[in-house]
């Protein structure tokens, strides 16, 4: 019981803690390996190559967790770690 409990704890946070704005991560980045793309993020959504696609944000400190909720990545979370202004 005490498993279940402490699982169901852990699982609401980490929901309250999501949100809809990408923090540090807000902006248009140009990733240049392994091919040259330019991704923007914005409140609730990603988009890169002319393709948009809904996401939550959870921003733990320099590292923002990104969690993809639809397409094929549906249900993944990416992890970017902003270095700074520039860099990700």
């Amino acid at each position: 019981m005490f498993r279940g409990m402490l699982l169901t704890i852990v699982t609401l946070t980490l929901v309250a803690c999501a949100g809809e704005s990408p923090g540090p991560l807000e902006g248009t980045w140009v990733v240049s390996e392994p091919f040259p793309v330019r991704v923007t993020f914005r409140s609730g959504e990603m988009e890169a190559m002319g393709v948009t696609k809904k996401l939550s944000y959870q921003i733990d400190g320099d590292q923002v967790l990104v969690m993809h909720k639809e397409g094929a990545t549906k249900g993944i979370t990416f992890t970017y770690t902003v270095v700074d202004a520039k860099t990700i």
